[in-house]
């Protein structure tokens, strides 16, 4: 599992019991996700096809770090599934795990669009050219 965001528990981010809103942390993992999915299907047109038992585990409090880990599990032929971890940098705790996240790139129009690729890349080359800036 690679964990690359971390994400600081500030007063905005809290519940009426003094806690992580569950809505803010998916938020963010949605936000995390959808932009790793881009990176590996070469799309910027990616939509949250499913998502799959969300298992709270443990909480955050205000000043707390959170990382958010993803790691590409399956390549369908217009899809992408990963899973996600969630952990408490400060309490070691894990906070929530999501076994399944499905995106689905689109073309123009709309519709799903076959993909072509059956592993991880690490590197941000499956963007077309143009929409690099012709590097």
């Amino acid at each position: 599992m690679n964990f690359h965001t971390r994400k600081w528990v500030r007063p905005e981010d809290l519940n009426a019991n003094g806690t992580l809103f569950g809505g803010s942390l998916l938020r963010w993992i949605d936000d995390e996700a959808v932009v790793y999915a881009m990176i590996q299907l070469g799309n910027q047109r990616i939509v949250t096809k499913f998502i799959s038992e969300i298992n709270f585990r443990a909480s955050a409090t205000k000043g707390d770090i959170i990382e958010i880990g993803l790691v590409a599990a399956k390549f369908g032929r217009t899809s992408l599934t990963m899973r996600c971890e969630v952990r408490n940098i400060i309490t070691g705790e894990i906070i929530l795990s999501i076994d399944k996240i499905v995106f689905v790139g689109l073309d123009e129009h709309g519709r799903p669009v076959e993909h072509g690729y059956d592993s991880v890349t690490y590197e941000r080359d499956r963007f077309p050219d143009h929409l690099r800036g012709g590097r």
